[in-house]
Parts: structure tokens; sequence; C-alpha cells
């Protein structure tokens, strides 16, 4: 029995099929997968490092946030400080020149005062004999 060539040809047809849909469709296909996988991982890479910085970026950002935060907090303290420092000296100033001035007013009402009452005794004296005179109707001597 002498073998069938259609069978053959058929063999090697399917063979050829084979080969160049490997060849011409399979192979080109795979490779545009794999540089697509790879584009792919690459980008999830980046994306990934992307991520690490902006958290380690964010995390710097929040430290230098805290930190200048406590140092306005403590010149605030500071100057708070100061100023009520400086108040007290103020204040103190300020009764110092309310208590002298209360002093000298004191004294000139003092020395005011003890003037009147001179005036009022050489006045009332001075009224006493003019009304001793009237009354008398001579004129009296004072010593």
């Amino acid at each position: 029995m002498i073998p069938d060539l259609t069978v053959l040809w058929v063999i090697g047809l399917v063979l050829l099929l084979a080969w160049t849909l490997k060849r011409f469709l399979i192979a080109p296909l795979t490779e545009v997968m794999e540089t697509r996988e790879r584009a792919i991982r690459s980008a999830l890479e980046l994306a990934e490092s992307a991520a690490r910085k902006a958290a380690e970026a964010t995390a710097e950002f929040e430290t230098k946030t805290a930190a200048a935060r406590a140092e306005i907090y403590q010149q605030m303290e500071e100057n708070r400080r100061e100023l009520l420092a400086r108040r007290a000296e103020i204040l103190d100033e300020t009764q110092r020149d309310a208590e002298s001035n209360l002093a000298d007013a004191t004294e000139s009402l003092k020395t005011q005062t003890a003037e009147a009452r001179a005036q009022l005794e050489r006045d009332a004296e001075a009224l006493g004999l003019a009304a001793a005179e009237q009354v008398l109707g001579r004129k009296i001597s004072s010593n």
C-alpha cells in the first residue's frame, strides 16, 4: 500500500500554516504583550517611587511645619513675657508718679492751708479790732 500523498500534503500545509501563524501572528502579539507588561511594570515602579517620595516629602513638610509652629509659639510667648514685664514697669512708674504728684499736692495744700489760716487770723484780728473800736467808739492799739 502506497501512502496517500494528500495526507502528506495536508500535514505539510498544516505545519506551514502553524509556522506562518507563529512567525507572523503569535510572535509579534507575544512581543507586544511583553512590551506592554514591561511598560506597565515600569509605570507601577515609577508610581510607587513617586508615592514614596510624596510620603517622604509630606512627612518632611509636617516636621518642618511643626518646628515652625513651635518656634512661632515660642516667639509669641517670649513677646508676651516681655510685654508683661514692660506693662509692670509702666504701672510701677505710673504709680510712683501718682504718689509723687499726690505728695506734692498734699504738701502744696498744707502750705496753702497754713497761709490761709495765717491770713484768716490776721483778718480776724483786724476785724475784731475794727469791731471793738466801733463798739467802744475809740481807737484801740494792737499789741
